[in-house]
């Protein structure tokens, strides 16, 4: 059974930052891409960034520069650095596997995500 467990949200002001964790589980997490997506209210989930086995690593135009995702495959973790936030980047973010659209997942479950929120 797939788990993807996220955490390290929280609420910081603009300019600030956040390093979040995605706990994987129920798969051979070394030999899957994984990547990070985010939703706001009344938006459909978008990729913001992912990584390869090989950690090739791809960033969303909106957070190029600024975030940066990395992979621990001995603890089957994924992270998301996020510095500079901006309001904009407000959201819930869950990870997963991209699947052969990489705007769209390859399980079919998702985890519960974790609350960013970005505010003076």
């Amino acid at each position: 059974q797939v788990q993807l467990v996220e955490s390290g949200g929280g609420l910081v002001q603009p300019g600030g930052s956040l390093r979040l964790s995605c706990a994987a589980s129920g798969f051979t997490f070394r030999i899957y891409a994984m990547a990070w997506y985010r939703q706001s209210p009344g938006k459909q989930r978008e990729l913001v960034a992912g990584i390869a086995p090989s950690g090739i690593t791809h960033y969303a135009d909106s957070v190029k520069g600024r975030f940066t995702i990395s992979r621990d495959s001995a603890k089957n973790t994924v992270y998301l650095q996020m510095n500079s936030l901006k309001p904009e980047d407000t959201a819930v973010y869950y990870c997963n596997a991209p699947g052969p659209d990489s705007d769209y997942p390859l399980f079919g479950s998702w985890g519960q995500g974790t609350q960013v929120t970005v505010s003076s």
